[in-house]
């Protein structure tokens, strides 16, 4: 016995070019190399520069908390912080209210690259080729996408025992 053929509309559900996740995978290599090319001056790479960001916006953070803003885990995120750290743009010091916390810290340089990095967010707008409209409502699109993604990803979580 045969297989009945799945209607044309949804066989097309299995192609590459109709996988949401995959767009989403595409433009965000499309833009890691954009930012590899406008961040080179200043000598960071992405991961690094979302680092900066989150320092530059909140100041001093324990690791568990930069690593929240970025959801990033300590395992990918200690070896960016180090990095940074050799690079002369942040420190990193045992907390003085709980010694089994690290802070990080962004020193006189790191903050004065900031500076210099106020025109990175021009440079990749102007890539886009859309307008700040356009990219303020496609970054709260992704927002939301973001927020119903982590809300059935908790819903499909196992109950546990």
């Amino acid at each position: 016995m045969t297989a009945t053929p799945a209607p044309a509309a949804e066989a097309d559900w299995l192609r590459l070019d109709r996988q949401i996740c995959f767009s989403l995978h595409a433009a965000s290599r499309a833009f890691n190399g954009v930012y590899r090319v406008v961040l080179k001056d200043l000598g960071l790479t992405y991961p690094q520069y979302l680092v900066m960001l989150v320092l530059w916006e909140h100041g001093e953070l324990p690791v568990k908390k930069l690593g929240e803003h970025l959801r990033l885990d300590s395992g990918t995120l200690s070896p960016l912080v180090k990095r940074l750290e050799g690079a002369g743009l942040v420190r990193r010091e045992r907390s003085m209210r709980d010694e089994r916390s690290v802070d990080v810290r962004l020193t006189d340089e790191g903050a004065a690259l900031r500076e210099r990095a106020l025109q990175v967010p021009r440079h990749i707008a102007a890539s886009t080729g859309f307008g700040i409209d356009e990219i303020n409502d496609l970054r709260d699109r992704l927002d939301r996408l973001t927020n119903a993604l982590d809300s059935a990803a908790l819903e499909g979580a196992p109950d546990s025992p």
